[in-house]
């Protein structure tokens, strides 16, 4: 986001398109950051039938995105023969993150319950799941569907604040609680 388990692959970007005429790619990546992509090291390519190990010898910023170097691709011909592919990551070459961090795969399929009045454990509606999350620059934001249990049929963008509108996530109960209103859109 999809609950995750040992040894599962984490696509991690895509290969858009060539760059230049010796071997370099054109990157999409899905982390924050270049140097979050270029720390992962193991990388993989998501074939039809399998995964197949690649190293990019070299993987630089360009504009929003990366462009990087296969190694022993030295054309731009047999680059070609990447483009579209996905790049994915064994989960476990993900780094762990400082506590009250989450990666978005990790809050995908929690429900989310509003907090109603002032004081946390007064009573509490069911929103919905969390079914994936956008990022808009300013902050990020929850698409919740509603799920079975849930107040209404409605689906709601919540921002994704934590201390503001998140008040808890645990991922142990596979709850977000919100401070958000029914009614609020």
């Amino acid at each position: 986001m999809n609950a995750t388990r040992a040894g599962e692959m984490l696509v991690v970007g895509r290969i858009t398109g060539c760059f230049g005429v010796k071997g370099w790619v054109k990157i999409h990546p899905y982390t924050q950051s270049a140097e979050n992509f270029k720390a992962f090291g193991r990388w993989q390519l998501k074939r039809r039938d399998g995964y197949e190990a690649v190293e990019f010898d070299a993987v630089n910023a360009r504009g929003k995105g990366l462009v990087a170097h296969i190694r022993g691709v030295d054309d731009r011909t047999t680059a070609e023969r990447y483009r579209g592919l996905d790049i994915a990551v064994p989960e476990e070459a993900l780094p762990s993150l400082p506590r009250g961090e989450y990666y978005w795969r990790d809050l995908q399929g929690l429900q989310v319950w509003c907090q109603e009045g002032e004081k946390p454990g007064e009573a509490q509606v069911l929103l919905g799941t969390v079914d994936y999350l956008i990022e808009t620059g300013a902050n990020d934001v929850l698409v919740v569907k509603p799920c079975a249990g849930s107040v209404d049929e409605r689906e709601r963008l919540i921002p994704y604040v934590p201390g503001d509108t998140v008040v808890r996530v645990d991922l142990e109960e596979a709850v977000i609680v919100v401070d958000w209103f029914v009614d609020e859109e």
